[in-house]
């Protein structure tokens, strides 16, 4: 295993310390590292908490400030965050206006931003991601698992919580969003967690895993490698066919990358999908290309398709501004 690191017991700590530094202009670290909030946090408006374990970066703690989350809680590598991360962070954050917990559909997950809700004592709500269209509960126990389309959600939310949405609404708002989004990816190599010193799968020189999972996880099956268009043809006939009125219109393409893959073939990726998609009907109106939903080092990517009305591109095209996304 080659990786720039000091000890496996410090990457955490020591990584969110560079992150902070790096970006002081925009967020600062809570007590003892339990999370990464806003510099100046606006109370005044509804905030947005998510968060989940590291080795996803940028996600979440890279989508903290202007016009998205407000709190983010970083748990270790694959790892849930606490719950009392999570109640720490709504309480940083948190106004009379309430919380929003953004949580991805995994098992550890689920449990602790609940146990949170729990706790905390201000006025919350949680929406659960779930975006992935590469399995349901015949082939995984908690349904379909949240994945790159998180982004989508905390970016539309939270340019809407930006303009003064209540609670309610953002919910029923994030909610909308998940059932307009679909996501698969692809693994081309497996990625390796530092505490496991080895790979979590392994793949032949031919053969590509798809339908993976953000942390590795086995999707609909190993299958040969084949060029980008024919992969990327996959990929958007899983989206298209899901049943979820993905048919055509307008749409928002998304294409990322699991932290091992160069950009160039991102792009590559994004000009095959665009092309399959203007063919089928769909009119791509928005786009984001890079590696912002990672895997540690995977080799791999994924696509996103969010259908939009002009109220979501609107929410999209407000000002945010973080250290993963600024415009």
């Amino acid at each position: 295993m080659k990786k720039f690191i000091n000890s496996v017991d410090t990457i955490l700590a020591e990584g969110l310390d560079g992150f902070a530094a790096a970006h002081a202009d925009i967020v600062t670290l809570g007590e003892e590292r339990k999370f990464v909030r806003r510099r100046v946090p606006n109370l005044q408006k509804v905030a947005l908490v998510s968060g989940g374990g590291s080795g996803h970066e940028p996600l979440h703690a890279g989508f903290v400030g202007t016009g998205m989350l407000d709190a983010a809680c970083p748990g270790q590598v694959f790892t849930s965050p606490t719950p009392d991360q999570i109640v720490e962070a709504a309480n940083a954050v948190g106004g009379e206006p309430g919380v929003l917990f953004i949580v991805k559909n995994y098992a550890g997950d689920r449990m602790n931003f609940e146990m949170a809700a729990e706790i905390f004592e201000g006025q919350a709500a949680s929406v659960i991601t779930n975006d992935d269209v590469a399995v349901d509960r015949s082939t995984y126990s908690e349904g379909r698992r949240g994945v790159a389309g998180t982004l989508v959600v905390e970016k539309i939310v939270g340019a809407a919580a930006e303009k003064g949405m209540d609670l309610r609404l953002c919910a029923q708002l994030a909610t909308d969003v998940n059932v307009r989004t679909g996501s698969i990816g692809v693994a081309l190599t497996s990625c390796t967690v530092p505490a496991a010193g080895t790979p979590t799968f392994s793949l032949g020189e031919d053969e590509m895993e798809m339908g993976v999972g953000i942390h590795g996880e086995p999707g609909r099956r190993r299958v040969k490698l084949t060029d980008a268009d024919h992969i990327a043809d996959q990929l958007v006939s899983a989206i298209m066919s899901d049943g979820d009125g993905r048919a055509s219109g307008q749409a928002l393409l998304f294409v990322n990358g699991f932290g091992g893959t160069p950009a160039l073939e991102l792009y590559l990726m994004y000009h095959a999908a665009r092309r399959i998609l203007q063919k089928r009907g769909v009119v791509i109106s928005r786009s984001l290309v890079g590696s912002y939903v990672t895997s540690l080092d995977m080799a791999g990517c994924s696509i996103t398709l969010t259908m939009l009305d002009d109220r979501l591109t609107e929410l999209w095209d407000e000002p945010v501004h973080t250290a993963a996304l600024r415009w």
